[in-house]
């Protein structure tokens, strides 16, 4: 008996302990919470308080831009803006960056989004990935508010039943203007602001009590941004980079994650790696893990926008420098109003100070917001965002955007009213920004434009040269003041200007549209054609542009064409669409006879056109032999009119 210990323990050590299932990968949930300044998190917070006791919370979490669609690029992309050439709002993210959301789908996540604004619209890039990207706001609005969000949100998670999930769902309530809805409306009667973040987060705690019955659940809620409310003389956001608009609230709880708090300074952007983390996929830069570094960010509208100095931060530890024409240094947790600039008593790390060297700016082929067509700038412009479409003139002397605060009211108003086409109130505005900025071009090209849109022929050509003289060697210059000369009765002055212009950068969107119209007058409608298509490979067509569209194919004779860009409008019109009489008489001209039958079918007794749609749907009924073809043509000899008289008594199909 003793002989058979050994061979048993022989065969004991030959058999191999089975390597333990690696633990079921978690649904991950992603709360962006839009414009949250970081002290607005308080006992009117209950469900970010209830997340952040039993998660890990970062008390001096950054943001990398004050702006909500470069800071969600970061959070996505895992880069700061230099990385990903997303600066500002309206400015598309390049398809080369892959994104979080495409990754997960590819490692077998499902995943779904849902936003509350305009501002992260699918057309900007930041959709890829998702399965579902419900931006539905509804009769043309430009937002929803955070119950509308959670109640499609909901719906969705409740027809769910695959694993794992990957979910986004972006609030964006705390923006100006601020109305919150009721109790909390009443409740913060003094500072509403704080009532749009008492209601989101109410809505939010719907969100994530419905998301964790879906099991293990791995939870980041944070903001994109804060909101100035007065401090250092900015009210909103974008222009600064001071801690209101810098310095979010950021909690994660989920698998590996204590309970606790993290005094050291973080970036958003390793939200990214964070989501990476826990699908299992790469756990390099996660938040789980502890990773000292340089802090850095960026408020680049006002360099953008207007030519003022750029403007970028480092924060290491407690410290944060900004270097905007010159320096400043603060303690944010001593002062973290920034009241006190340590500039001349503090020596720089040599890592911030290599940070702030290198860190590069937007180079002059930043992608611009002028590929928007106008039903886009006015949603935007609704949200409080107006972006320049020009390249403003950089000079080294040109002003600190901090010391420039009295003038962002006005700013944002003028644009505003500019985009609203509200000229007559606008041109003040715009004398007033160029009497105390005189070299900032937008404005000038703006007040150029509403004095040519007013038809103040004097007035626009005095303004153009104020431009020239602003910025001699600009191409917008010449772009806006040939797009005056196309309105007006000198427009054969602005063709060769156009030709140009558009040799020179093909992709130039204003002038695209100038030329294509020049084109009409002259006749060459094939060449007209061929702008707007390309035109329209660079922005998204309006419904009224798709008409015209399809109107001048008609009239080219190019009927599949035609027949393309009536079914497109269409489609975004639905019952709207008053253009069936055309694409009826199109479709029948492409012997398509059931769809031209329903096109006909659908035009009204009202319409002016309805002589030709009898007519026509006469002809579609004897083609189809539909048992009333007989009727129909009597309907049309009834209602016949000077033009469908002679058609009638000649069309043969109606002799047999």
């Amino acid at each position: 008996m003793r002989r058979a210990v050994p061979f048993l323990l022989l065969f004991l050590s030959c058999v191999k302990p089975e390597t333990p299932a690696p633990p079921p990968r978690p649904n991950i949930l992603l709360v962006t919470l839009d414009t949250t300044r970081a002290d607005a998190i308080g006992p009117y917070t209950p469900t970010f308080n209830a997340l952040a006791a039993r998660g890990l919370q970062f008390r001096y979490a950054y943001a990398t831009v004050p702006q909500t669609l470069p800071s969600h690029a970061s959070m996505f992309t895992g880069l700061y803006p230099a990385g990903h050439g997303v600066h500002e709002n309206a400015r598309p993210l390049d398809e080369k960056h892959p994104l979080i959301a495409e990754r997960l789908k590819a490692a077998g996540y499902r995943t779904a989004a849902f936003i509350s604004a305009f501002a992260l619209a699918k057309r900007f890039g930041i959709a890829r990935g998702f399965e579902v990207y419900d931006e539905a706001f509804g009769n043309g609005n430009a937002e929803r508010p955070a119950k509308e969000t959670t109640d499609r949100a909901l719906a969705w998670l409740a027809g769910t039943s695959e694993q794992p999930l990957f979910l986004w769902v972006h609030y964006y309530d705390p923006h100006y203007p601020y109305t919150p809805p009721e109790p909390f409306r009443a409740q913060h009667a003094k500072q509403p602001y704080l009532g749009e973040v008492a209601s989101m987060d109410e809505q939010m705690g719907r969100l994530i009590a419905a998301f964790e019955k879906k099991g293990a659940a791995a939870i980041i809620v944070l903001a994109d941004h804060g909101e100035g409310l007065g401090d250092h003389g900015e009210q909103q956001h974008g222009n600064l980079l001071y801690q209101a608009t810098m310095h979010v609230p950021l909690v994660i709880a989920g698998p590996g994650v204590a309970a606790g708090s993290n005094d050291e300074a973080v970036t958003t952007r390793r939200v990214f790696h964070t989501i990476l983390d826990w699908a299992g996929i790469d756990a390099t830069n996660s938040l789980r893990t502890r990773a000292s570094e340089v802090v850095m960010g960026e408020a680049m509208k006002p360099f953008l926008d207007y030519g003022w100095q750029p403007q970028v931060m480092a924060v290491e530890g407690k410290t944060k420098t900004i270097l905007a024409g010159r320096t400043e240094v603060y303690d944010v947790v001593a002062d973290p109003g920034e009241t006190r600039d340590l500039a001349t008593k503090t020596d720089l790390s040599r890592p911030v100070r290599a940070a702030l060297r290198d860190y590069p700016l937007p180079s002059e082929q930043a992608a611009t917001s002028e590929e928007l067509d106008d039903e886009g700038r006015r949603k935007l412009a609704s949200l409080g965002y107006v972006a320049s479409t020009v390249k403003p003139v950089v000079r080294a002397d040109a002003p600190r955007p901090a010391d420039m605060t009295s003038l962002y009211p006005i700013l944002d108003r003028a644009a505003l009213l500019f985009v609203a086409e509200q000229y007559e109130e606008a041109i003040p505005l715009l004398q007033q920004i160029l009497a105390s900025d005189r070299t900032n071009l937008d404005s000038a090209l703006r007040l150029a434009t509403a004095h040519s849109s007013l038809g103040h022929e004097t007035e626009a050509l005095e303004a153009f040269r104020r431009a020239e003289a602003i910025a001699p060697d600009s191409i917008d210059v010449r772009t806006y003041l040939a797009l005056h000369l196309a309105r007006g009765k000198d427009w054969q002055r602005s063709v060769p200007m156009l030709e140009q212009i558009v040799a020179q950068t093909p992709n130039k969107v204003p002038a695209l549209e100038a030329l294509a119209l020049v084109r009409e007058r002259q006749g060459r409608l094939d060449d007209a054609i061929a702008l707007r298509q390309k035109l329209y490979s660079l922005r998204t067509p309006s419904a009224p542009e798709l008409i015209a569209m399809g109107s001048l194919a008609m009239r080219t004779g190019q009927t599949a064409l035609a027949i393309d860009f009536f079914e497109r409008a269409r489609a975004a019109q639905g019952n709207a669409f008053r253009n069936d009489l055309e694409l009826g008489v199109l479709l029948l001209a492409a012997g398509r006879l059931v769809e031209a039958r329903d096109a006909l079918d659908r035009v009204p007794a009202s319409h002016p056109g309805y002589s030709m749609a009898l007519f026509k749907r006469a002809q579609v009924s004897v083609l189809l032999r539909e048992p009333d073809a007989e009727a129909r043509i009597a309907a049309a000899r009834a209602r016949a009119d000077d033009v469908t008289r002679g058609l009638i008594a000649n069309e043969r199909l109606f002799q047999k």
